[in-house]
């Protein structure tokens, strides 16, 4: 089984934006967000990828991502989502031999600014940047799927 081992933080600064490597944009939707798990199309410039992803909060999670037609994820946002999409930047940031994944979110979710870094294992030890904020590993509002129904801009 597919896990997901995953710890996501605000931001205390913008010093990050010198570390940044590159940077994709990014559109999601969710074909599902009830019951024990969320399915989501995304589309990443010219590749896209079906996702089902179990809705545990924390920082481990069943995940398992499958890469799917461009033609097809565009189809599925276009007419199978349950709310709207999530659009934003993701910025990818290399810090001692991790990959920070940093979402600069759009839209109904202008401002939130939230960095990621998957783990091999629940107890790994990452890297603390000074530019790093608050663990929000266990807030659900921090959650793609929390930010459909109740955007950034409704807080």
């Amino acid at each position: 089984m597919a896990k997901e081992i995953e710890r996501k933080f605000l931001l205390a600064s913008e010093a990050w934006r010198n570390e940044i490597e590159r940077s994709e944009r990014m559109v999601q939707g969710y074909l599902n967000d009830q019951g024990p798990v969320s399915v989501r199309a995304r589309i990443a410039g010219s590749r896209a990828w079906l996702n089902i992803k179990s809705r545990t909060l924390g920082i481990s999670r069943d995940e398992f991502e499958y890469e799917i037609p461009l033609a097809d994820a565009e189809r599925m946002l276009d007419h199978l989502t349950t709310g709207p999409v999530i659009d934003k930047t993701r910025h990818f940031v290399p810090r001692d031999d991790l990959l920070w994944e940093i979402d600069e979110f759009h839209g109904e979710n202008d401002g939130l600014v939230v960095a990621e870094v998957e783990l091999q294992h629940v107890d790994q030890p990452s890297p603390h940047p000074a530019w790093l904020g608050e663990e929000v590993s266990h807030d659900a509002r921090y959650y793609n799927v929390s930010l459909v129904k109740n955007p950034y801009s409704q807080w």
